[in-house]
């Protein structure tokens, strides 16, 4: 990785380790967007096949699921739960969202793997769900879209080892 993109994603990452994952509207607290810089840093700092994805087709595609999901910090819940900080969060655990049984019985974290079965289909992934959205059935589209979520939704990738 390019130094200048470890240097930013370190930035990005001290910001977002101060600040916690609220249900209510955002506060004056907040984080400010990340910048283009720090979102090509994120981008680029994702493992393979994400940090090759297109973050303008990712942001087109999410506009499909806009209309029930939220993803700025401290964003509300709609019909579905806010998405900023999914990635490691409990599968049902955003506070204050009524999820399914099936989704508070998963038992798994989210992450980009499962979250690319389950928006592949989302009623066959797990069976049970609410969620009535047919699914995004190509693999480039959800590619995208998971790096689009990763930049966009407060994720810090694990540090180097």
């Amino acid at each position: 990785m390019h130094r200048s993109a470890l240097i930013a994603l370190a930035g990005v990452c001290l910001v977002s380790c101060s600040q916690g994952d609220n249900a209510a509207a955002p506060s004056a607290s907040a984080r400010p967007a990340p910048t283009e810089a720090e979102k090509a840093a994120l981008l680029a700092a994702l493992p393979a096949p994400y940090n090759q994805a297109d973050l303008d087709n990712g942001r087109r595609v999410f506009a499909r699921c806009r209309s029930c999901h939220t993803i700025n910090e401290g964003g509300s819940n709609m019909t579905g739960p806010n998405l900023y900080g999914v990635f490691g969060r409990q599968a049902g655990g955003h506070p204050n969202y009524n999820y399914s049984t099936a989704v508070k019985q998963a038992g798994f974290a989210w992450d980009a793997e499962r979250l690319d079965h389950w928006l592949e289909n989302p009623r066959t992934f797990l069976k049970g769900t609410k969620m009535s959205f047919p699914g995004i059935p190509d693999a480039a589209d959800r590619r995208d879209v998971i790096a689009f979520l990763k930049v966009e939704t407060g994720y810090a990738p694990p540090p180097a080892t």
